[in-house]
This record gives C-alpha cells, structure tokens and sequence, in this order.
C-alpha cells in the first residue's frame, strides 16, 4: 500500500514537470480593455531639414481605451520653429491642446502591435519671437501672435513593450487656420504610453 501512493505521489510530481515545460511560459495581461486609461508622452521633430533644438515638439496625452482597440485621447503640445529674417533666427511657438479619436487600421492576433489612424480637432495659440514686435537691428515683425484653429490627421504604429508600456512611433499633420505662417503642419515623433 506504501509503495503504491508512492507511485501516484511521483506520478502527480512528473505530471507536473512535464506540463511546466510543454506549456508556454509567458502570461499576458489582457490588453485593449474598454475604459483602460493611458498617459504618454511623444517628443519629435517638425522639420526633416533643420536641427531638432530649432525644430521640435513635445507632446502629453491622455488616453481612454473603447472597443476594438480603439481609444480617445486628449492632449497638449508645444512646438517651436524658427525662421531666418537676415541675421536673425525668429522664434515661432505654438501652444495647442488637441481631442479626438483612434482606430486600429491593421493589428496582430496577440494585440502585440497595431497601425493606428487617428483624427483630432486643434485649438492653440501661437507667438512670434516671444511676443516682440521689434527686432534689434530696428525691424519690425508683421505677424502678430493669434488663436490657431483646425484638425489634425494622425498614423501611429503602437508596440507593448510590457504589458503596461506601448512604445509609439507617431506621424502626424495638423491643417490649422488663425496664423500667418504655414497651414499644413506635418511632424514624426517618438514616444511611450503607460497604460494603468
């Protein structure tokens, strides 16, 4: 009688290594759960001809997952430009916030990684050369600072990371009207999501 539960005890243990080692190890959460909150954060560029200290964004969004993979976001960003006047590099900053919503175009089995199209309204503010009209050499600047206007159209390709991180690679461009310089805005970025 000893021998035999002795035999079932080491049955029940061999079981078991072999289930440990034929099963997969990894276990993943859940991801694009409805009503998952996210925060990221994307630094790009907004010239492909000028260096990134003169020509750059920083971006900090909110996100709120909904179904399929789709998600809303909100979001502020600050973008600076210069432009060459003579001697001078003049500083253009925009202030803008931005909503809207994003859908999955093309997407994995395993929702591992995904190619997102998003569309966005945009409301800011824009300043040149931090608010002064008069250069130093005695010019004066004709564009005045102004409330911006438009909508923005975005691609992203999202990645997990970890099961709380998303690395996004992100091009966008936004159509803003309210300004005296460029409409047509395009940008590319980086940048990390953390999903709660």
């Amino acid at each position: 009688m000893f021998t035999y539960i002795n035999t079932i005890m080491m049955a029940k243990y061999i079981f078991t290594i072999i289930l440990f080692f034929l099963l997969p190890r990894c276990i993943y959460a859940q991801r694009l759960l409805k009503g998952q909150i996210g925060l990221e954060a994307v630094v790009g560029v907004v010239s492909d001809k000028k260096p990134l200290h003169d020509y750059y964004f920083i971006q900090g969004g909110l996100t709120v997952n909904g179904k399929n993979g789709s998600y809303k976001f909100w979001g502020l960003e600050y973008v600076q430009k210069k432009y060459a006047f003579r001697d001078y590099d003049i500083p253009v900053e925009s202030f803008t916030t931005e909503g809207g919503y994003s859908f999955p175009l093309l997407r994995d089995w395993g929702k591992n990684i995904s190619l997102n199209m998003g569309l966005s309204a945009v409301i800011g503010y824009e300043v040149f050369n931090h608010g002064e009209s008069l250069l130093s050499n005695g010019a004066v600047i004709k564009n005045k600072d102004s409330f911006i206007y438009g909508g923005g159209l975005r691609l992203t390709i999202e990645t997990y990371v970890s099961d709380h991180i998303l690395l996004i690679v992100q091009g966008k461009a936004k159509g803003v009207w309210g300004t005296s310089v460029e409409k047509v805005r395009p940008s590319a970025g980086l940048g990390l999501r953390y999903i709660f």
